[in-house]
């Protein structure tokens, strides 16, 4: 009974992890409403969430192997609790932002590596294969659930009601954390905090850049960044390009720092040699490019059912349940299959029909919904993630030796969290900057429009639209003293644009995912049940995918 206990007290942690970012993504419209603010600020506080997470979650590992993992997991849901709590009672966005994206996201970088490594602590051979299993279908159940738990309590209660819950599930799981078995600390209790910084500033230039890509523009400047009155525009194009340039040469520097600190004889922040197994390597990049797509689509979809649509918290999370349902059936029936089918073979399946339910739902896209042929999309699409979800977690985990698993979680958790502000950064830009464009190009050519209108339309384009549904552009085309007449043009322009953006954050996705089916060529060909821990000669690191 203790045996699996342990998988039941990480399970539950793991599950309120996920469960946060899809309640949000779903109660996004009460939420912008409730604190008086805009869709942008709110999906800068999913962004700046992850940001968080994805920067630190390698400190994060660190210190688990520093001062114990359980340990550091229990102090880290005390810290998620605590900024659940805050968010739950956040009167702006501004507390919003502390409370969620900076308390919480700290309190995960200290959980999420935890849980990966304990689970590789109390578990080995078949049993940690459906350990880690269990965490992926548990990871699916909670992007799963998230929209029904999140749609019923925000249309019954408020959206605030699932954060005071979750410090209540964290105390709970605290309170249990003396069953796991822990690891023992590592003798050296420096850290490298060079390492820290410059992770952290590489992988937070890139997100950042791709988030305001919508606003500044991603090569000819349409918005800037502002500094001290100045707009920034390096040699007349946008400032997004350069911040890319910027962070990748930062993390550049991060491995070459890493590397003088182990010639030092100092612990490093991450080995840089871990990269180069093969294996944990490729599971590492298909982990971000899955978490790219998932965390791109819980974005845009419920943008669709509630601004195009006019859908409430609940009914959203109705519509969504088709993938809901189908996502966890392929995430609990993975494990069978993961004993006789490579992780190869499973993650292929899963994006191949992650690629046909999106097809699907893109050619239902429309002012009225299609219900059976969007239902069938998302079905396909839940499935395909599922299986996928299920496979990455032991591939990882099963490339690194006892030495390395607080270094390879932190990794893990460092690409599902850099990948999900990926996917929502550049999908919104992409939202953002296509909306602009269709809406200004369609009130430029309609000949019903004044020349006044025409140059409000044209100047608001220039900084970027704001997402908004049919009965707001209503209300600010008033307050603009738009003539009534006009106004009918506008909205079905903007709905028309709002429909073509959409598609195209959809197609992206689909172009995301047949670059997934590339890289699943690199994964194992063995079953994931048989992976086990790598060979004490270093063999499993060198074997060819």
């Amino acid at each position: 009974m203790r045996k699996w206990s342990v998988l039941l007290i990480l399970c539950a942690a793991q599950f309120i992890m996920v469960l946060d970012t899809t309640v949000m993504n779903v109660s996004v419209s009460s939420v912008v409403a409730d604190l008086d603010t805009t869709l942008t600020q709110v999906q800068l506080a999913i962004t700046l969430y992850t940001l968080v997470m994805g920067s630190f979650m390698l400190f994060g590992g660190r210190l688990g192997d520093l001062f114990g993992r359980r340990r550091v997991f229990a102090v880290g849901l005390l810290v998620y609790g605590t900024g659940s709590l805050i968010t739950a009672f956040s009167p702006n966005i501004g507390v919003l932002l502390f409370g969620w994206s900076f308390v919480e996201g700290a309190g995960a970088v200290l959980v999420m590596p935890a849980i990966i490594s304990l689970t590789a602590a109390n578990y080995d051979g078949r049993d940690r294969a459906t350990a880690y299993s269990a965490l992926g279908g548990i990871a699916a159940a909670g992007a799963a659930a998230g929209p029904l738990i999140g749609g019923w309590v925000t249309e019954t209660f408020t959206w605030r009601v699932v954060f005071a819950a979750e410090t209540v599930v964290c105390i709970i799981v605290i309170a249990c954390v003396r069953v796991i078995a822990d690891t023992r600390p590592s003798d050296s209790r420096r850290l490298d905090w060079g390492g820290t910084a410059l992770s952290a500033l590489g992988l937070g230039l890139i997100v950042i850049a791709l988030l305001q890509a919508g606003s500044w523009g991603f090569i000819r400047p349409s918005g800037a960044l502002t500094i001290a009155g100045t707009e920034i525009t390096p040699f007349g194009f946008s400032v997004v390009p350069f911040m890319i340039a910027a962070g990748i040469f930062v993390l550049i520097g991060f491995v070459g720092w890493e590397n003088r600190v182990i010639d030092r004889g100092g612990t490093p922040l991450m080995h840089p040699k871990l990269l180069r197994t093969l294996h944990l390597r490729n599971g590492l990049v298909m982990l971000i490019a899955q978490q790219t797509i998932i965390g791109g689509m819980f974005f845009i979809i419920p943008i669709y059912l509630q601004y195009v649509l006019l859908k409430d918290a609940f009914d959203t999370g109705l519509t969504l349940a088709p993938m809901s349902i189908a996502m966890l059936i392929a995430a609990f029936a993975s494990p069978k299959l993961a004993a006789t089918q490579s992780p190869r073979r499973m993650v292929t399946i899963g994006l191949i029909l992650v690629i046909a339910g999106s097809c699907t739902l893109v050619s239902t896209i429309d002012p009225q919904l299609e219900s059976v042929p969007f239902a069938i999309g998302m079905a396909v699409f839940g499935a395909g993630f599922g299986f996928i979800a299920s496979q990455l977690g032991n591939v990882i985990m099963s490339s690194a030796s006892e030495r390395d698993r607080g270094e390879a979680g932190g990794l893990q958790g460092t690409a599902q969290n850099i990948g999900t502000s990926v996917g929502v950064a550049m999908l919104g830009a992409l939202l953002v900057a296509s909306l602009s464009a269709g809406f200004n190009q369609a009130a430029q050519s309609d000949p019903n429009l004044s020349a006044q209108t025409k140059s409000r339309i044209a100047e608001a384009s220039e900084d970027g639209i704001e997402i908004i549904s049919m009965d707001q552009l209503e209300s600010v085309a008033e307050e603009n003293a738009i003539p009534e007449a006009e106004v009918q043009t506008l909205v079905d322009g903007y709905v028309d644009a709002q429909i073509t953006a959409i598609k195209g954050s959809i197609l992206l996705v689909i172009f995301l995912g047949a670059i997934g089916l590339v890289i699943a060529r690199r994964l194992p060909r063995i079953p994931g049940a048989e992976l086990g821990d790598p060979d004490s000669d270093g063999s499993r690191r060198t074997q060819d995918a």
